[in-house]
């Protein structure tokens, strides 16, 4: 597996950037990249040339696969990209997420409240005490101070899930179309061949 990151960069910064990798390696000499973190690892610093700019680390909200080919027809998978360097303009304010809101492509704009599943408000205290009680229960046992409200909210929460999974397998399934039977008479039926008699069968005896 490669080593590999986004960087995402400010217009300005992209300018920059271009024009250093443009220019012949022997003028661009005293113009150097540079990238450098701070201790809490989320904020550093990008440095081309003599001019800085600040940097933060953000975590992607979906993993991305990196692949690569060597045909144009067989693609080889090389990396899990989960986090992105996102270098900013000096005047523009540092993030005060960990989470980017955004993926790298339009369809995932905004995918942690469009595409995901919200999680369910429940205290984790709350959590804890089901996973002993059904622990007890598999093992045996009996649960240890039942909740007669605890017991509905769990119920309700299940009843939701499986609702939602019946929805959407309802959807997939499409009703298939009525096959029309061709009207054939009876009669039809026999007007390939010959009537036959008892007369015509042959007698094995002979």
């Amino acid at each position: 597996m490669e080593e590999q990151f986004i960087l995402r960069v400010a217009p300005s910064v992209a300018q920059h950037i271009d024009r250093l990798l443009s220019e012949n390696a022997s003028s661009s000499d005293d113009k150097s990249l540079d990238l450098s973190f701070s201790d809490d690892g989320r904020s550093g610093t990008f440095v081309i040339g003599d001019d800085h700019f600040p940097a933060s680390l953000l975590d992607l909200p979906c993993i991305v696969e990196s692949y690569k080919t060597y045909d144009d027809s067989v693609l080889i998978k090389t990396a899990d990209v989960g986090q992105m360097i996102m270098v900013r303009d000096k005047d523009d304010p540092a993030p005060d997420v960990v989470e980017h809101r955004h993926g790298l492509t339009p369809p995932m704009r905004d995918a942690r409240r469009r595409r995901f599943r919200r999680e369910p408000d429940l205290n984790p205290e709350l959590v804890r005490r089901v996973e002993k009680d059904l622990l007890n229960i598999i093992n045996g046992g009996t649960a240890e101070n039942v909740d007669i409200l605890l017991f509905w909210q769990i119920c309700l929460i299940f009843c939701r899930e499986v609702g939602d999974e019946i929805g959407r397998s309802a959807r997939k399934k499409v009703a298939p179309a009525p096959v029309a039977k061709p009207d054939v008479s009876e009669a039809g039926t026999n007007a390939g061949g010959p009537e036959r008699s008892d007369t015509d069968e042959s007698d094995d005896s002979m």
